[in-house]
């Protein structure tokens, strides 16, 4: 009978896995709203501009530059190319507030990866903007714990099986744990590793996915103070 390999390499999310992310960027939305509240409702901007996301991605990528730029032409097409100066200088603004916000780490993040690091290969496995992402990675303090990190324009089977790879024994002996099915669970899975999903209590409608329950290395936690004792359990099922 075939045996599950040991698992020697963890990969973790940052955004909405270690630390707070979307509740800024639904927060902003919701100043936009007031901002734009003479000329239209909450529900009318909410679905421009997530729409206007959608269109985006592919030109302006993930994180808080595309997203203001998204508000911007949200902003323009609510008030049918009449929006005030004084508007998009307020829209920049709340774009630089969110740039400059403080890190909120998740409950049980630092305990989780302080813990495990000591018995493996611990990665940070993030997407978005380099310099955001970078900042955030240094303000959050915890780059030192990741014995590497990786920032990527987008998650695909290619990255997770690359980097399973260079830093591990590949797919078979690795886990990604993470908040989002879309971007985090089903492409490693599909690689041939663990998935794990940890839940945020905000998802972001364009990483939603229904999540592969029958799968047999998927697994799902309430929060990362589980995820020791899981690999702990997963290993001694191993040879």
């Amino acid at each position: 009978m075939n045996r599950t390999p040991e698992l020697s390499l963890i990969a973790f999310d940052a955004d909405d896995t270690l630390w707070q992310n979307e509740a800024y960027f639904r927060l902003s939305e919701q100043n936009l709203a007031e901002l734009l509240g003479e000329y239209s409702t909450l529900k009318d901007v909410h679905h421009s501009l997530i729409e206007a996301e959608r269109r985006n991605l592919k030109h302006y990528g993930y994180g808080v530059k595309g997203f203001t730029l998204s508000m911007i032409e949200t902003a323009i097409e609510i008030t049918d190319g009449r929006v005030p100066n004084a508007l998009i200088r307020q829209i920049l603004d709340l774009g630089r507030d969110m740039l400059s916000h403080p890190v909120e780490l998740l409950p049980g993040a630092r305990d989780a990866i302080e813990a495990l690091r000591l018995e493996f290969t611990v990665i940070l496995l993030t997407k978005g903007d380099l310099i955001e992402q970078e900042r955030k990675v240094a303000h959050s303090r915890m780059g030192g714990l990741f014995h590497a990190i990786e920032i990527v324009s987008e998650k695909s089977v290619e990255i997770y099986r690359r980097v399973f790879h260079q830093y591990g024994d590949g797919p078979d002996t690795a886990m990604m744990v993470g908040n989002s099915i879309k971007s985090d669970i089903l492409p490693s899975l599909q690689a041939g590793s663990w998935g794990v999903y940890v839940p945020h209590r905000l998802e972001w409608e364009l990483e939603a996915a229904a999540a592969p329950r029958g799968h047999p290395r998927f697994r799902e936690l309430s929060w990362l103070g589980d995820l020791p004792p899981l690999i702990r359990a997963i290993n001694t099922s191993a040879p």
